[in-house]
């Protein structure tokens, strides 16, 4: 059994509405690699299934997800190949929470890097702790983003984006507010009672309204996702299998600075 495989990284449960879906592995900041992809696919078909009306997309520990398992990609035969799995597992999750009718919302504290932001980004309704942090960083490891990234630029804005994307800037809780991508911020203490009463006014609310709210919003800002998100896996999967991809993930795991081509 490989290391990714010992642990269950998401936990889901569903009760009176809302279905809770929550990253478990704390003690590894909550990486996304293939197996626990086919954990959280696993957990966003079952919103559909059980018919819950609120996901709540949690995590345990300092962070909500360090993003993607770099020593994993540079442990595999085939980076690109792994890699190109890996974003076609995780954009088919993604796919699930946006096309679902469920509104989702998203609690967050510590960083959301890497993957670990888009998936944020996936959510209807973003509640961050003040310790919260959004941070990219594709670009520092020679990689181009995936997960729904490049669909921030209907939240943020086009320059913000590119901002994020390019220079790897990190934005703060109350940055990340006045953006637009978080809409309400709270203690770190406070955080999962903001959540649960959020969650339960969600699930009070209109549910037909709600889903149709949320279908016409979503197809304005983005008609067709699935096709953003494959560009996306394209794009990643060449970089991966680049010079570039290569070095910045060789250069992370060495803790040294990268060394990219002219």
């Amino acid at each position: 059994m490989s290391a990714e495989q010992t642990h269950v990284a998401y936990a889901y449960d569903a009760e009176s509405g809302i279905a809770r879906i929550t990253l478990e592995n704390a003690e590894a900041g909550n990486p996304i690699h293939t197996a626990s992809l086919e954990q959280l696919l696993a957990a966003a078909r079952r919103v559909n299934t059980d018919g819950a009306r609120v996901v709540v997309l949690a995590a345990r520990g300092r962070f909500f997800s360090v993003g993607g398992d770099l020593a994993q990609f540079g442990g595999a035969d085939d980076m690109a190949g792994y890699i190109d799995d890996l974003a076609d597992g995780l954009h088919r999750a993604v796919s699930e929470l946006v096309r679902s009718d469920a509104i989702v919302v998203a609690a967050v504290q510590g960083a959301a890097a890497g993957a670990g932001f888009p998936l944020v980004a996936a959510a209807d309704i973003v509640l961050a702790a003040r310790s919260a942090s959004f941070t990219l960083a594709y670009t520092r490891a020679g990689l181009s983003p995936d997960g729904g990234s490049s669909m921030l630029v209907h939240t943020l804005g086009l320059h913000r984006a590119l901002r994020l994307a390019l220079l790897n800037d990190r934005l703060g809780a109350e940055e990340a507010q006045a953006a637009g991508l978080v809409a309400r911020v709270v203690e770190d203490a406070e955080l999962e009672a903001a959540t649960e009463e959020m969650a339960s006014r969600l699930a009070a609310g209109a549910a037909g309204a709600q889903a149709t709210t949320k279908r016409l919003l979503r197809q304005a800002a983005e008609p067709a996702p699935e096709s953003r998100l494959r560009a996306e896996a394209l794009g990643i999967r060449a970089q991966a299998g680049g010079p570039e991809g290569r070095e910045g993930v060789s250069a992370f795991l060495a803790k040294r600075a990268p060394v990219f081509g002219a």
